[in-house]
């Protein structure tokens, strides 16, 4: 604790990220006034670019954002009880060998849902529609008339019922699509229809129109959707990718498409990123990539996951567990 018995926090950015994710004196100012009473047992310190971290870091009860493993934590930072990552995603942190005893790690679960069930109402309605052929024939000044039937009634497969999969979920019963779940533990969520362990999925698979990959990249995940799971699907189905890249076989998705084995697919997740002008998935036909963008709320998206840390802030103080724990086992 410092003085008057509050906490220290530090925030730590980086300037080579897109400013939609760089925490600013502005927005920890506005997120203070959201949360006046809970702010009042803070200092605060914003650093860039490390410059300022092993100073903060030996001051520091709270520590937000982080884009790496920190060597040495423990003795560089003796005060520190809670890290909070501002992304969903923690694969890159794994194992959590680093962390201090005693301290926890947050993610940003919770943070992606609204933006991401926008984004699948437009991905389920563009490979419907066939939109990647329309715009192939529209650059080669083309015209072909491309006629979809409507999606009503088609079958949508999630595979993953976290924050993303369950804005999947929703996207689709808004569309009139049928929806089949498949997660770890087979446990019933709002909006899908069914749902299901992931032993089932192979069984599954031959009956989607759309396949949504909205797991968390595990041992477990890694080339979950491969080669012989993409030999499972019918040729009008359609893959999206909303999850890592990890999890899906690219180069034999992009075989599938090239023989015109599948209507299309949309990735939001490339491996690498940014995508290098030399892969051969930029030419792919009927594939949609978007720059990793499908979940992020471009004007909001540090506002919202401000109120997710200040709302486990009061969890804290009140001595409750934390939520959006990471879970070294699990692997999120």
């Amino acid at each position: 604790m410092t003085t008057a018995n509050k906490f220290r926090v530090h925030i730590e950015n980086l300037r080579g990220r897109p400013e939609v994710y760089h925490l600013t004196e502005a927005r920890w100012a506005a997120a203070c006034a959201r949360h006046r009473g809970l702010a009042r047992r803070l200092e605060a310190s914003i650093g860039w670019d490390g410059t300022t971290l092993d100073q903060a870091l030996g001051q520091s009860d709270f520590l937000i954002g982080i884009r790496g493993r920190l060597e040495r934590l423990a003795e560089r930072a003796p005060r520190l009880k809670w890290i909070h990552v501002t992304m969903a995603g923690v694969d890159r942190f794994l194992p959590l060998d680093w962390l201090p005893p005693g301290a926890v790690l947050t993610n940003n679960h919770g943070a992606h849902g609204v933006k991401a069930e926008q984004y699948m109402r437009m991905a389920y309605t563009l490979l419907n529609t066939r939109m990647a052929e329309i715009i192939s024939n529209q650059h080669a000044r083309r015209w072909q008339q491309v006629f979809s039937p409507s999606i009503a009634g088609k079958t949508a497969l999630i595979v993953g019922l976290g924050d993303l999969g369950q804005a999947a979920a929703r996207a689709a019963k808004q569309l009139g699509l049928k929806v089949a779940g498949v997660s770890r533990g087979g446990k019933r969520v709002p909006h899908a229809d069914t749902v299901h362990k992931t032993a089932a999925l192979d069984r599954l698979l031959p009956l989607a129109d759309y396949v949504v990959l909205a797991v968390p990249l595990t041992p477990d995940t890694r080339n979950l959707m491969s080669r012989a799971r993409l030999d499972l699907l019918k040729p009008a189905a359609g893959v999206i990718n909303i999850a890592r890249a990890q999890v899906l076989d690219h180069e034999a998705l992009a075989a599938k498409l090239r023989r015109g084995e599948l209507a299309g697919a949309l990735l939001d997740v490339v491996d690498p990123e940014p995508l290098p002008p030399e892969s051969p998935l930029w030419d792919t036909p009927n594939l949609v990539i978007t720059p990793h963008i499908s979940c992020d709320d471009g004007e909001h998206y540090l506002d919202i996951s401000l109120d997710i840390w200040f709302a486990n802030l009061e969890r804290f103080l009140k001595g409750k567990p934390l939520k959006n724990r990471v879970d070294s086992r699990r692997g999120y």
